[in-house]
């Protein structure tokens, strides 16, 4: 658990999301596109009673100008964003695209989960 007070909530919302991955891949398993994880997670987070915005326009500030966007594939309660990966095992790549995402968006947390294995895969990143 992440004793830092500022990240609390996002902690919390985080360990909701990371619950709800784990029950996604336990009853879909692996083979799915990226897209059937993502309305599946939805799902649950809805029914936990989390505010999710899919495929959501993210904006990308450079000193202090919007320079472009992204799309998001879920952020959750306007303070968590979740990239989701279906594919052979996670990639430094995914971890830094990520932090990127949350510096240029100002969100501080965010999860990478992967249901391209028979084992899940999930790495929080904080961006300070």
């Amino acid at each position: 658990m992440n004793t830092d007070l500022g990240l609390r909530g996002e902690t919390d919302v985080s360990e909701l999301v990371i619950g709800a991955a784990y029950r996604v891949a336990n009853k879909l398993g692996t083979g799915f596109l990226e897209k059937v994880y993502e309305n599946a997670l939805s799902i649950e987070l809805r029914r936990a009673g989390l505010a999710v915005a899919q495929q959501k326009p993210m904006e990308v500030w450079y000193d202090e100008e919007m320079v472009g966007l992204y799309q998001a594939d879920l952020v959750i309660n306007g303070s968590v964003v979740v990239e989701l990966k279906a594919v052979p095992g996670l990639e430094r790549i995914h971890r830094a695209q990520c932090l990127n995402y949350l510096r240029a968006t100002r969100i501080r947390t965010g999860l990478v989960i992967n249901f391209g294995r028979a084992r899940i895969e999930i790495q929080r990143v904080i961006s300070h």
